[in-house]
């Protein structure tokens, strides 16, 4: 994983290859993705879960924190009530849309190449991170996920495991997740004073219960001088009794450390 160099233009270039790539695969990928919204909730909670708006990070501003709060309320607005039915894909930037100044979004923190820089629309990582999370907890089923390719901050108050989140760039860094089960899901995401909150509810009431977990975790050197950070997430499926009933893989992750292994979690505010 030797990180790779590239000139603005050669960047620039394939933004736009990917970019024009996924508008032709929403168009013609043959998948029908959800758009339905409605703001009565469906009557059932499967999972809820919710993330503090503001952390001091090591060198990061809080002003990029504090319009990170916009960007994620105006794309939660986007999110909030949609529908996903039986068959149907749900497509994370294919209901946000293009965050632009236009549309209210603002500059705030963007991780790139393992530096923190500021973007518009910045700091949305965080809403697909807390969709990512909770679908692992549920029967739908996630069809595309991107794991961050740089691990950029230490575990200070971390509580779950290393790789569980799902980076975003618009379009073609996408979170998708297909529902294949025999009833309708519901997204419900807002924010608080001081958490963004999700839920998936549905039609009927949860059977299984999901507990996510990490296995073969571990931080070695690199040939190219720094570390890198591995592991494997795994689900273990219970009955609502307790009954073990599955251990599923769910996604191998790889990435490259920016700071020093045994950095303390003090040193890292």
């Amino acid at each position: 994983m030797r990180p790779v160099a590239r000139s603005r233009l050669r960047l620039a270039a394939g933004v736009c290859f990917y970019r024009l790539k996924r508008y032709a695969e929403w168009l013609l990928g043959g998948k029908q993705y959800s758009r339905e919204k409605q703001s009565e909730l469906l009557p059932h909670l499967h999972i809820r879960h919710q993330t503090p708006l503001l952390r001091r990070l090591k060198n990061v501003d809080m002003w990029m924190q504090h319009n990170k709060i916009i960007n994620l309320r105006l794309a939660a607005e986007r999110l909030n009530g949609v529908i996903v039915r039986p068959g149907e894909t749900f497509s994370y930037w294919r209901l946000i849309g293009k965050p632009t100044r236009r549309k209210g979004y603002v500059e705030g923190m963007l991780l790139s190449h393992g530096r923190v820089i500021s973007g518009v629309g910045g700091g949305l990582c965080q809403l697909s991170n807390l969709v990512y999370w909770m679908t692992l907890h549920t029967p739908l089923t996630v069809t595309e996920r991107h794991r961050h390719g740089y691990d950029v901050f230490p575990d200070a108050n971390r509580t779950q495991p290393f790789g569980s989140g799902a980076t975003c760039f618009y379009n073609y860094l996408d979170l998708q997740i297909a529902n294949q089960t025999q009833q309708s899901f519901q997204l419900h995401v807002f924010l608080t004073d001081t958490h963004l909150v999700g839920e998936w509810r549905a039609e009927y009431p949860p059977t299984r219960r999901y507990e996510v977990y990490e296995k073969e975790h571990a931080i070695t050197p690199a040939i190219w001088g720094g570390y890198e950070r591995t592991n494997v997430l795994h689900r273990r499926v219970y009955t609502l009794d307790g009954e073990w009933l599955d251990d599923e893989f769910i996604a191998e992750n790889r990435a490259m450390m920016m700071y020093e292994p045994l950095l303390s979690s003090q040193q890292s505010r």
